[in-house]
């Protein structure tokens, strides 16, 4: 299993959402985050004052998923939160060991 973390733009939460469902995937964990990369972040006026945003608003997507579906879900978040500009955001991917859904006790992929 994997877990996929996704750092988007938030206006792409729902194409992104819609196009994880299209994989029969069941479940996510959405974050507000705030943070920079290349873009740096921005210059914004308020009252006639220029002020520096360094951290602008992202949302944070969580999913884990099994081995063998890691590559659509990856291309399914690149195609959905692409917008072809500066800022789009990342994808990580790193080796789950263990799930546990707490209700039923059940572990592994049927805990997906």
């Amino acid at each position: 299993m994997k877990k996929v973390e996704a750092i988007i733009k938030p206006f792409k939460l729902d194409d992104v959402k819609e196009a994880l469902q299209g994989l029969g995937l069941k479940g996510m964990t959405v974050s507000e985050a705030r943070g920079f990369g290349r873009q740096k972040g921005h210059t914004e006026l308020y009252r006639g004052a220029e002020y520096v945003v360094d951290f602008l608003p992202k949302l944070k997507l969580e999913v884990v998923v099994d081995d063998d579906v890691v590559d659509e879900t990856l291309r399914a978040i690149t195609e959905a939160a692409q917008s072809g500009r500066i800022g789009d955001g990342k994808i990580f991917v790193t080796p789950v060991e263990q799930v546990v859904r707490i209700r039923t006790g059940e572990t592994g992929r049927q805990a997906l």
